[in-house]
């Protein structure tokens, strides 16, 4: 007992001198003098530098207009596939398989009837997307995932009870399938989340695929379809998410040419109404979702809507060239020139240049244009001078806009393609006998390259084709010669004086590169002279043309000369 009061004294002892050690720490603290502060040197003014601004707290960018969180899936909301976002889609997925097995063991012990399974996955279906509803409040965009997949079971067992079991009628099923995609549309409005349209949007087009009845005729699947395709273009303008109308439009598209291809296929008429009214639906909401948000398609969004046109030019096409071969080319470029009105609305409405959307219409015209207007409208013997009014109308345009518009690539491949294959077709002399003034069109195509040079050397947006085009202008040009006269010698002095008159036009212009061309002609002269003219000639016309020859070459070194000299001379 004494030794424990004796070790408590010792603690109080310890505690006491603590104390007091502390409060001679404050007091020593208290009473030091403070340090006097230096007083700075007077200096000079100088002047004052420039303040540097006050930095503001960075700031995230401002969504674009018209940008909602409807605009991405869940995982997309969060900033990308998570985490948290796979494990969520893992466990619902788990859940989903649990119940199957669940099923299946209560199906090989006896323990469910067909009904009663049936029964459970419904109950399973509306327990996720009610669990879902409830959980919202607590974090929307993960507890999204659980009604995301109580709506697949919903989809799974409508058709399993109909195509499997077959306890309900199609209407029933129908019925079924719109029922589950308005409850879709609802889930999208309370969760703002696309996930689920898209899942309306594939279970309402795939149903006349497992619910046959609905393929009973072209009119009611155009019907059903059509029906569809007008609320989804609504859900998608309402919500502001392209992808909704696009998805549909795909499997509208598809989907109808695969079941009437099998149905019926000999009513080509409804087919080509649906086609026709589809077309218009969807290029009515592309045009109207721009102008309702104020955003113009982005070049991602073009090329996802390209695929969609080709698909409808292809699928139309081939139905139109079946039954009505002679209107199939003009419908076609008719629907190139309603997808023109449609931007030229668009453009005007938005008061701005569309890039992504020139880009798009540009590449659908183009297709239009080649295939229906140029290989299936254009006579084989006017198909040269096609070719030829094309550049021309090209370079009329760009030179009366200044060069200011840039030609998209869909519409230069388009003009190039057609002067390319028309021109070798000129040079070569194939099949030209059945063209109308053949003989005067190599100069003309000469004439037309030579001009285009000129417009090149003067507009920034056509300078790398200068080069090319003036020698393809040399060649056309000789090739003309050819053509027109008849006697070697002939031709020899003419080439000679094409190649003195580029050497000279260079030398008033200072254009080295027109000089240098003069080469070609002279190089071709030369093995011209050597090859074929001086065989099986006679003395004259071997004197002759050696004598062409070496006099243009002579004046032609000699003005070469001086083009060098002003060459140099300006550098």
């Amino acid at each position: 007992m004494d030794s424990f009061e004796e070790r408590l004294t010792q603690v109080e002892q310890r505690l006491e001198r603590l104390e007091r050690l502390f409060m001679s720490l404050r007091s020593a603290k208290a009473k030091a003098p403070e340090t006097p502060t230096p007083t700075p040197t007077p200096t000079p003014a100088a002047p004052a530098p420039a303040q540097r601004p006050v930095q503001q707290p960075v700031q995230r960018a401002a969504p674009r207009p018209g940008a909602s969180a409807w605009n991405a899936t869940p995982a997309e909301a969060d900033g990308g596939l998570s985490v948290t976002q796979i494990l969520g889609w893992t466990g619902v997925t788990a859940l989903v398989l649990a119940a199957a097995y669940l099923i299946r063991l209560a199906v090989d012990v006896g323990w469910l009837t067909p009904a009663r399974q049936l029964g459970l996955a419904v109950m399973s279906g509306v327990s996720l997307i009610a669990t879902g509803v409830w959980l919202r409040r607590a974090d929307r965009q993960y507890a999204s995932l659980l009604p995301a997949c109580g709506l697949v079971v919903l989809f799974l067992s409508i058709y399993g009870a109909h195509l499997y079991y077959h306890f309900i009628t199609a209407q029933a099923a129908a019925s079924a399938v719109i029922l589950a995609c308005i409850t879709s549309l609802w889930l999208s409005r309370l969760f703002e989340s696309e996930l689920y349209g898209l899942f309306a949007v594939v279970g309402s087009y795939s149903a006349p695929f497992l619910l046959h009845s609905l393929s009973g005729s072209v009119f009611d699947l155009a019907i059903y379809y059509t029906a569809w395709s007008g609320i989804f273009c609504v859900f998608a303008i309402w919500i502001g998410a392209r992808r909704t109308y696009l998805l549909a439009a795909y499997m509208a598209l598809l989907g109808f040419h695969f079941v009437w291809s099998r149905m019926a296929p000999g009513e080509w008429q409804g087919a080509f109404a649906f086609q026709v009214v589809q077309f218009a639906i969807f290029l009515g909401a592309a045009v109207y979702f721009s102008i309702r948000h104020k955003r113009p398609m982005t070049f991602e969004e073009a090329v996802a809507h390209l695929p969609l046109l080709l698909i409808f030019y292809a699928l139309q096409y081939a139905l139109l060239n079946r039954h009505l071969p002679a209107f199939a080319p003009w419908i076609a470029l008719g629907s190139a020139a309603l997808l023109l009105v449609a931007y030229g609305i668009a453009r005007k409405t938005m008061d701005g240049p569309l890039r992504s959307g020139e880009f798009l219409v540009g590449a659908y015209a183009s297709l239009a244009l080649f295939h229906a207007g140029y290989m299936e409208l254009v006579p084989h013997g006017f198909e040269p001078w096609v070719g030829l009014l094309a550049v021309a109308a090209v370079g009329l345009y760009l030179w009366v806009r200044g060069g200011e518009v840039a030609l998209q690539w869909p519409v230069k491949i388009l003009v190039g393609l057609v002067f390319v294959l028309n021109y070798l077709r000129v040079v070569t002399n194939v099949t030209m006998s059945t063209v109308p003034a053949h003989d005067l069109l190599a100069v003309l195509y000469a004439v037309e390259l030579y001009v285009a040079y000129y417009l090149a050397r003067r507009l920034a947006s056509l300078a790398a084709l200068a080069t090319p085009v003036l020698y393809a202008g040399h060649v056309a040009l000789m090739v003309a010669a050819v053509h027109i006269l008849d006697g070697r010698l002939a031709v020899s002095f003419v080439w000679g004086l094409i190649a003195i008159a580029c050497l000279l036009l260079a030398f008033m212009k200072g254009d080295k590169t027109l000089g240098k061309s003069s080469l070609l002609i002279f190089a071709a002269s030369v093995a011209k002279v050597m090859l074929f003219d001086l065989s099986l000639a006679t003395p004259l016309v071997r004197i002759g043309s050696l004598v062409i020859l070496g006099v243009t070459l002579y004046l032609g070194g000699w003005m070469y000369k001086k083009v060098d000299q002003l060459e140099s001379n300006a550098t």
